[in-house]
């Protein structure tokens, strides 16, 4: 899906509006933070979710499972 939306100005800022159908897709409302990170392939990607917290998580789920035992151990 492709939405058109235009550029306002929002005091000394630059904003956009997003539609109820592209807040909706995105699982966010208003207060909420989106993230606006680089993609290589298309320019820009907006999302609802953090990509590097995300990362971080994932590293660290796979420390956990390959030390686990050695993690117990410390834990005692």
């Amino acid at each position: 899906m492709v939405w058109e939306l235009e550029l306002r100005k929002i005091g000394n800022s630059v904003g956009l509006i997003l539609p109820k159908t592209a807040l909706s897709r995105l699982g966010v409302g208003t207060g909420n933070t989106v993230f606006l990170t680089e993609a290589t392939e298309c320019g820009i990607r907006l999302t609802a979710a953090n990509p590097e917290f995300a990362r971080k998580m994932n590293a660290a789920q796979n420390l956990n499972r390959r030390y686990r035992n050695a993690l117990k151990e410390l834990a005692k």
